[in-house]
């Protein structure tokens, strides 16, 4: 399952399953677990935890942080089960500085040539097209769409059921169920075909619409729209989950 032209360091922990193709780098104390697979020149280096189930295309690499207060911490990355990284994704471990540590959930698939830099968090189910690049401590919520050539500035949070539009440049908070785009990035409406697709019924749905409308439509500073869109929720508790990232936003909205 390891092939000959593999380097493959001795403090590495690798699943017996796990397919490992020609001119492969591991080196540190990786693990790998079950169902895995590495196809040619893929470079994973650190202290860097992988899941089950995740296939890695030619030349991932998983690396130092790109910071240049970095001074060869020991930092981490954690990759959860059943994602794909096409070719020359490329992914940072964490920093001291923060909180030492870059994450990755499950059931991800970012592809070719996208970033994701160091100290950042990935939920589960999201989507990264080619080239979409997130800046350290970045944090996407499950089920956001990243559209090519997205490029997130640091600090921001995507959050869950968004969709930022080909080639946006964010530099502030995308809410939940949003769809954003242009540079710099603005709301565009909501993400209602991905919202029906991940099974919210009508009410659910025009719930989400007029606390877009509360945020967007109507003037409101945001302590007026997040008071409005307390009173719009349902029994529920379909915008509980926005109100919580609106309440906790630190760099502020996209608006």
């Amino acid at each position: 399952m390891i092939h000959s032209s593999a380097i493959i360091d001795p403090l590495a922990q690798i699943a017996d399953d796990v397919q490992i193709g020609p001119f492969c780098v591991i080196q540190g104390a990786v693990k790998i677990d079950s169902g895995c697979q590495l196809d040619a020149h893929v470079f994973i280096d650190g202290d860097v935890v992988i899941g089950k189930n995740n296939h890695f295309f030619p030349f991932v690499s998983i690396a130092a942080p790109q910071d240049k207060k970095y001074a060869c911490e020991p930092t981490k990355v954690f990759i959860g089960d059943n994602n794909t990284f096409r070719e020359n994704v490329t992914i940072n471990r964490g920093t001291v500085q923060d909180i030492g540590k870059t994450v990755i959930g499950n059931n991800n698939w970012v592809m070719a040539g996208a970033h994701i830099a160091h100290d950042c968090i990935v939920g589960n189910n999201c989507i990264f097209a080619n080239a979409a690049a997130l800046a350290g401590h970045v944090i996407v919520e499950d089920w956001a769409i990243l559209g090519g050539y997205t490029l997130v500035h640091q600090f921001c949070r995507i959050g869950e059921h968004s969709f930022c539009g080909m080639g946006s440049v964010i530099n502030q908070d995308v809410p939940n169920f949003v769809v954003v785009s242009g540079n710099l990035a603005g709301p565009r409406g909501i993400n209602l075909e991905g919202l029906k697709r991940r099974g919210y019924d009508k009410n659910q749905i025009n719930s989400i619409k007029k606390s877009y409308r509360a945020l967007y439509r109507t003037g409101n500073r945001l302590d007026q729209a997040i008071h409005e869109i307390d009173l719009l929720n349902d029994e529920q508790g379909t915008l509980d989950s926005l109100l919580h990232f609106l309440k906790n936003s630190e760099r502020g909205i996209v608006r």
